[in-house]
């Protein structure tokens, strides 16, 4: 696991030493053990590494071939490396190191770019084919590393992450309105921008090359989800016996390493499962569990510890385990160096991703994550069944948006934005970002309960997924620390596409007839929650019904108590503030309107609000320059708000 970086000057001006230099000391977080550099006149590769495998000096990067003419920087794991370099070896091929980077060198030798439609793993990496004066950009199937990218002139700079390619002086931070007006639609950006202008996230199982001679960036997508084509004839047996094997085996591909691995622990399902097969190979395995300080929460969220679950997992499998326990006032000291972090936001409340990854690092270099096995086998039952009775797909898609809008609705976008901004983005239609998604794969349907499950399973294995892993990746590289996600392994995840709809949810039948004129109908939804039926069933053999049958429970805090207690006196001091950034952008009464109602428990508005506590230390940070204590990168601010 590591950071890489480059810069590709196409009109053959040379690159200055400093420029990449500056760029990888931004990622240093991402590898501590070792960094290195490679300069080819007008093409430059910075690397910092994390040794994971041989981590010897045999694995320094960046990685050139024999002869020179092939140069690679590369991030993240190859799990089937040794069955490819069997391969390899057949053909001729001699190995230096033990380390899946030099597998990649020379698989390309051999195969070309076509490689990359070979591997089971999580990468992202730039090559430079010295004989052709071409630059590849390549990320992972499912999005697992990161890999960012933006053209300045005659120039194209990448890096995996943000902050590195704004230490460039042709490069500045400035906001891009569209990204922002998505952002505050659906806490998640569905296009491959970036909430920083002119600056983009390379899309997942793609590669982009550009040349010398050819100086304009092309791509190619060489995989894609499929829910469509399910096997309708498999039995029940058969889907949670093939799961189960499959699943053992991703975990234990993805223990391979030379360095302490752990595991997450949340005492759920998905992290309960990965524990039990990986202690089954690590004896005193170390797991990590971050709980909550409840002592003032009322309501559901006096629930959201689980701390006793991941205990009797912990016992159970005889593991050496660490507990983090998070409280309101944490928010204040980790939220900026979250967002520093982050660069990118995504997603909801994150600072407890970010308190456990720090805990694991003390203790390991890698660690297991449960990521993926909702948005593969159904998890969200309730967000489904809401679009049950849509007749048809534009009756389906208007819906579903419906759902997906969680943050501020299209109706009161004017009361958000400023004028000014507010005038750049009002022809933007976010529900033509939302439909662009579903027509990637042309070939989904939407004729019946269980096409339109479906269609949301690949809708949201293709937005919400991808936000989850930059969030978790970032958030783990802050602290030095290799996320694993078992769940993603190409076997697992081709099997669990291929599940008929109705092994995965158990209510099915009973909320197909279910009268849609009903009232309170949505409230019932919810109390089916029988989501992940085939995989339940199947860790079964491995874990007790205590855990395989509770109720699904995201990773959160209970923000919407603290928000209106503890955590009260933060907001205020931050977003009613007169002099904050974000009023360049937002407008303050309709902030001030939001909290106040949130603190009266008119609605809970934690989502938004933590979303503008998010934003605000953004623009501070990436507009504003004010860097948060113990970062040192210098970056180049932009001209501000509006």
């Amino acid at each position: 696991m590591c950071g890489i970086c480059g810069i590709f000057n196409l009109d053959g001006e040379p690159v200055p030493h400093r420029y990449v230099r500056a760029m990888t000391d931004a990622l240093a977080h991402r590898g501590p053990d070792d960094e290195g550099y490679y300069i080819d006149v007008n093409l430059a590769l910075g690397h910092r590494r994390l040794a994971v495998l041989d981590p010897t000096p045999a694995g320094h990067q960046p990685m050139a071939s024999r002869d020179g003419n092939v140069v690679l920087v590369y991030n993240g794991e190859i799990y089937n490396h040794l069955e490819l370099r069997l391969e390899l070896e057949a053909q001729g091929y001699q190995f230096k190191s033990r380390t899946d980077t030099e597998v990649l060198l020379k698989g390309y030798e051999a195969w070309g770019i076509d490689l990359v439609k070979r591997l089971n793993g999580m990468f992202a990496f730039g090559l430079w084919d010295a004989r052709h004066r071409t630059l590849y950009l390549v990320r992972d199937r499912y999005g697992i590393k990161p890999l960012y990218w933006t053209r300045a002139g005659n120039t194209l700079i990448f890096a995996s992450e943000i902050k590195a390619i704004l230490t460039h002086p042709k490069v500045s931070a400035e906001i891009n309105p569209d990204a922002l007006n998505e952002y505050f639609t659906f806490q998640n950006l569905f296009r491959y921008h970036t909430l920083f202008k002119n600056i983009n996230l390379l899309q997942a199982a793609s590669v982009r090359w550009i040349s010398e001679k050819e100086p304009e960036l092309r791509k190619e997508t060489w995989w894609d989800y499929d829910f469509v084509n399910r096997d309708e004839g498999m039995s029940f047996e058969e889907a949670t016996g093939e799961t189960l094997r499959l699943f053992r085996q991703a975990v234990t591909r993805q223990l391979m390493s030379d360095v302490p691995v752990g595991s997450y622990l949340s005492g759920g399902l998905d992290s309960g499962s990965i524990v039990a097969v990986a202690a089954s190979h690590i004896p005193r395995l170390a797991t990590f569990t971050c709980g909550f300080d409840l002592s003032r929460v009322t309501g559901v969220e006096a629930n959201y510890d689980e701390r006793r679950e991941a205990e009797l997992i912990s016992c159970l499998f005889k593991t050496e385990h660490y507990q983090q326990v998070v409280n309101a006032s944490d928010i204040s000291w980790a939220l900026p160096l979250l967002v520093w972090h982050l660069e990118d936001l995504k997603l909801g409340m994150s600072y407890p991703n970010y308190c456990v990854a720090r805990l694991a690092s003390k203790f390991v270099k890698v660690c297991l994550s449960g990521t993926g096995g909702d948005e593969l086998y159904a998890g969200y039952p309730w967000r489904y069944y809401r679009v049950f009775g849509a007749i048809g797909k534009e009756d389906y898609l208007r819906q579903y948006y419906g759902f997906w809008q969680r943050l501020v609705p299209d109706r009161e976008k004017p009361l958000l934005f400023i004028e000014d901004l507010w005038k750049q983005v009002r022809d933007r239609d976010t529900f033509q970002t939302f439909r662009r998604v579903f027509s990637f794969n042309e070939r989904l349907k939407y004729d019946s309960p269980e096409e339109h499950v479906a269609s949301s399973l690949y809708f949201e294995i293709k937005t919400f997924l991808p936000g989850l892993l930059v969030v978790e990746d970032k958030l783990s590289m802050a602290h030095g620390l290799e996320e694993r996600v078992p769940f993603l392994d190409n076997d697992f995840v081709g099997f669990s596409q291929s599940i008929p709809v109705r092994h995965k949810l158990a209510n099915l039948e009973k909320i197909k007839r279910m009268d849609e004129n009903e009232t309170r109908k949505l409230r019932r939804y919810h109390e089916f929650d029988e989501g992940k039926n085939v995989l339940r069933t199947a860790m079964s053999t491995l874990l007790p019904e205590r855990i395989t049958r509770r109720a699904k429970q995201g990773f959160s805090a209970p923000d919407e108590s603290w928000y209106r207690g503890e955590a009260v006196e933060y907001l205020k001091e931050i977003l009613l503030n007169k002099r904050a950034a974000f009023r360049d952008f937002l407008n303050p009464h309709f902030v001030v309107r939001i909290l106040d109602d949130h603190i009266a428990g008119k609605k809970n508005y934690r989502l938004l609000l933590w979303s503008f506590l998010c934003f605000e230390w953004w623009c501070r940070i990436f507009l504003d320059g004010q860097r948060p204590e113990g970062t040192l990168t210098q970056l180049h601010p932009g001209p501000g708000g509006g």
